[in-house]
């Protein structure tokens, strides 16, 4: 049993007046005051089953103020409150795992949606939030306990064999209590659930938001503004999730380096490419670019939510580009033959 309710009640004081917070009284008499003298009665407690935890929290729209109060100056409480009533779905939890956790973090979304069918495997470790002692669970329950940790007042739904053509209409629908999407963040790499889903968000003229890990790379496709607009930026043609569907690995490869442009594509994620299935097992991942993907999607989403006009587009934070090594004629420790 964690209770830590006092505290949090001095941080909701100095957040609502920071000038003054304990209104000329001594800080015991007034976390007394704000809690009618009843702390165990107090706020609510969130219980863990995953950890055996239980937490002693404040009440949902006081610990919302006083967990995003930091972010205030660059987002006004009024905007926190509009970003908490969005609904946002992310497809595919190993990349799409640290975008949601960014969003959640943020306070980009209040309910989220969560899809992935794969489970932790040691390989992900590289790249992915989680523990040893968590290997074999699924992605998809893995991200939801982490959201619900910074959050236990989220709304999470979680999609645990991904999307399919079962599935699909439920995770973008928008059914009793709930609500639909606002937002989508595409992480994945199966080519039908790539093209399914920005059928569906086009359908229902909702946003898309791609990070595909390599250069920094950025998509965002608009179609709550464009919803004519062809999938991908036109790079697939006119393609269709039910012409992908039998796609082989090599084909579903080409396919996928034609939506990302492979001439875009940095040296080293090029040159991997052509050794996946030989000398490496998958294309490579770094921590690093999945972080720095998180941040994109994160602040992208929050501002197309906020109604900043952010058109659609294929963007690029390249780290080697803004900030370049010297030219030194060394080569790097450990380089690869």
């Amino acid at each position: 049993m964690h209770d830590r309710i006092e505290d949090q009640v001095e941080e909701l004081l100095r957040c609502r007046a920071p000038q003054d917070p304990f209104a000329s009284r001594s800080r015991s008499h007034a976390v007394t005051e704000a809690m009618d003298g009843r702390p165990d009665a107090y706020g609510r407690w969130a219980w863990y089953p995953w950890s055996g935890r239980l937490v002693h929290v404040l009440p949902r729209e006081e610990f919302r103020l006083v967990r995003t109060d930091r972010n205030r100056g660059k987002i006004t409480r009024a905007q926190q409150q509009a970003l908490l009533r969005r609904r946002v779905g992310v497809i595919g939890l190993s990349v799409g795992s640290s975008a949601a956790l960014a969003c959640a973090m943020e306070g980009v979304g209040g309910a989220f949606r969560l899809a992935d069918f794969d489970r932790l495997g040691l390989s992900n470790l590289n790249r992915l939030r989680a523990g040893v002692h968590e290997l074999g669970v699924e992605k998809s329950v893995l991200c939801a306990r982490r959201m619900y940790e910074l959050d236990p007042y989220l709304d999470i739904e979680i999609f645990r064999g991904g999307v399919t053509e079962e599935t699909i209409e439920d995770f973008f629908a928008a059914p009793a209590p709930g609500g639909g999407l606002d937002l989508l963040v595409e992480e994945c790499d199966t080519p039908w659930v790539k093209v399914a889903a920005r059928e569906h968000a086009r359908h229902r003229q909702i946003p898309v938001l791609m990070d595909t890990n390599d250069r920094g790379l950025l998509d965002i496709e608009r179609f709550d503004l464009e919803p004519g607009r062809p999938l991908f930026h036109g790079r697939a043609g006119r393609v269709s999730a039910d012409e992908v569907r039998a796609l082989g690995r090599e084909e579903s490869i080409r396919f996928l380096l034609t939506v990302v442009d492979e001439t875009r594509l940095s040296p080293a994620m090029a040159d991997a490419l052509t050794r996946v299935g030989r000398s490496l097992s998958s294309w490579p991942q770094l921590a690093s670019g999945v972080m720095l993907g998180a941040a994109l999607i994160a602040d992208t989403a929050r501002r197309i939510l906020l109604g900043e006009p952010l058109a659609s587009g294929r963007h690029t934070v390249d780290l080697h580009a803004l900030v370049p090594a010297a030219e030194t004629g060394a080569h790097p420790m450990g380089a690869e033959e």
